[in-house]
């Protein structure tokens, strides 16, 4: 297993949520979540990079900024896919996982900044984590993580 280093890249947060719910997600909408695995896709170009950006997704108490600290508030943060480098691979990972048979997406979710279907996917079944991992161009490395929510 490698280590997220403080250089820019690109993630995606691998979310579990074991019972059904509804999450108002800022002003953008509320959202009803199942039980299974989200995965949101972004990218850490800032200071401090991807360790700094998946530290920040780790924590509990945070200002909320992005639709994805609502949802990170009511589910549990299982791995993070990660790729470091300066290419922004961000865009054509949410297409792989837009067209990964096991992945419904959620239409508008964490893309208001660029021209994505949407950035957050859902995927029923673990089993189905590693076919979408091999989907995403470039090859990723994996953290694992625990932590409750």
């Amino acid at each position: 297993e490698r280590t997220v280093r403080p250089e820019p890249g690109t993630y995606v947060l691998v979310l579990e949520n074991n019972k059904r719910k509804s999450v108002q997600i800022g002003k953008w909408r509320k959202l009803e979540i199942n039980s299974g695995y989200y995965l949101y896709v972004g990218s850490a170009f800032g200071p401090g990079g991807v360790l700094s950006r998946v530290s920040r997704h780790c924590r509990e108490e945070k200002s909320k900024r992005w639709h994805i600290d609502f949802l990170r508030e009511c589910t549990s943060l299982k791995a993070v896919w990660y790729r470091h480098g300066s290419e922004r691979l961000e865009h054509r990972w949410a297409k792989a996982l837009e067209s990964a048979a096991q992945t419904a997406l959620i239409k508008g979710f964490g893309c208001s900044d660029c021209h994505c279907a949407s950035h957050l996917f859902y995927v029923v079944k673990a089993r189905d984590l590693g076919v979408c991992a091999r989907a995403l161009p470039q090859g990723v490395e994996q953290w694992s993580c625990v932590s409750g929510g």
